[in-house]
């Protein structure tokens, strides 16, 4: 049974919204027939009529001849639904990130998915899983830092970033330090046959060792290119050696040299009377990564080193000076972008920022 149709009155401001949506190419089909059937109903149009023009039944041009007359424009939009009730609400949230401010089962290292979802009793992993993934949290990835107990950290960080910002006029600032027991290992390579025919190429875990080579490298600050040189130990007196074929590299120039707080840097006065142009910068306690060389040694372990395998030292040794050589026709100097030298207490431990 069809309810009394209702009368449909349009002010002009409705009727002009009303009309605009029914020319509107973008409107929805939904939407187009309920302005439609509004518009004719103003136009006293019957039920009947209205649903056999717009191609509906006569209930639906009831219901919105209805919803018009009670509420306006605002009742031909769709009300909202109330769905199907959540499972986990944000008590579940809270209940997971508390969860992860106390420390893994014992035994274990760190949560994971599995070990909250079990602690919790109630909650599923999948959930546990949305839950981390839209908080970017990671139970893996860790953050580190490097902590520093030097009271003069302020002071020495800013002296060595000094050099690298504002180097002294005419003068070459050097990065110094030693890659100790860089090991010749041979390692079975070459190609594995699986039952299905395919080939795989890589290398075998199993590995021969012929020695190792400590390589004492100088960065040069302003260029980027390296001066390295190959021996095998890394005791004074070869550090020294190495700074003697440094000095020699640069005649009559004013050195600056950062190093970090080896022994074998430090108490080094006679040399240092010996070689008046020659001045050593220390980087802070603990912050041996203020020194740019670091940087240069970890590209040298991922472009050259890692993967690779040697039949003898003295190949090792070839294939390293090989690359230097390389490195130093494209060297580039490394950009420091940092300008703020700062401490600040973390926990109760003073911890060194850049």
């Amino acid at each position: 049974m069809i309810p009394e149709a209702r009368e449909v009155h349009l002010s002009r401001k409705d009727r002009k919204v009303l009309e605009a949506c029914c020319r509107s190419p973008v409107t929805l089909q939904r939407d187009l027939k309920r302005a439609r059937i509004v518009l004719l109903a103003a136009d006293g149009r019957s039920t009947r009529s209205i649903a056999k023009e717009v191609g509906v039944q006569p209930r639906i041009v009831s219901l919105w001849r209805h919803r018009y007359a009670d509420h306006g424009l605002e009742g031909l939009q769709d009300k909202p639904r109330p769905g199907k009730q959540p499972i986990y609400t944000k008590t579940t949230d809270k209940r997971i990130l508390k969860l992860l401010d106390k420390p893994p089962p014992q035994g274990f290292a760190r949560w994971t998915g599995p070990l909250l979802a079990e602690a919790l009793g109630d909650v599923d992993v999948q959930y546990v899983w949305r839950f981390l993934r839209s908080h970017k949290i990671d139970l893996v990835a860790r953050k580190s830092w490097c902590e520093s107990n030097d009271p003069n950290f302020t002071a020495k960080a800013a002296d060595v970033v000094g050099l690298y910002v504002a180097p002294p006029a005419k003068a070459i600032v050097l990065c110094v330090d030693e890659k100790p027991s860089i090991q010749a290992l041979e390692r079975a390579q070459g190609y594995l046959k699986l039952p299905n025919g395919r080939a795989l190429t890589g290398q075998s875990h199993d590995y021969k060792r012929h020695g190792t080579t400590t390589l004492f490298a100088a960065l040069e600050v302003a260029t980027g290119k390296i001066i390295a040189t190959h021996s095998k130990r890394r005791r004074r007196v070869e550090f020294l050696d190495f700074m003697n074929s440094v000095t020699a590299a640069f005649p009559n120039r004013k050195l600056h040299v950062i190093l970090d707080n080896l022994n074998t840097h430090k108490k080094n006065e006679d040399w240092l009377k010996a070689h008046p142009n020659v001045q050593f910068h220390f980087t802070p306690t603990s912050a041996s990564w203020l020194n740019q060389v670091e940087v240069w040694f970890s590209i040298l372990q991922g472009q050259s080193l890692s993967g690779t395998s040697f039949t003898s030292l003295k190949q090792l040794q070839e294939h390293i000076d090989a690359y230097v050589n390389a490195y130093n026709d494209r060297a580039e100097p490394f950009v420091w972008t940092k300008k703020k030298v700062r401490q600040r207490r973390f926990k109760g431990h003073r911890i060194t920022q850049l």
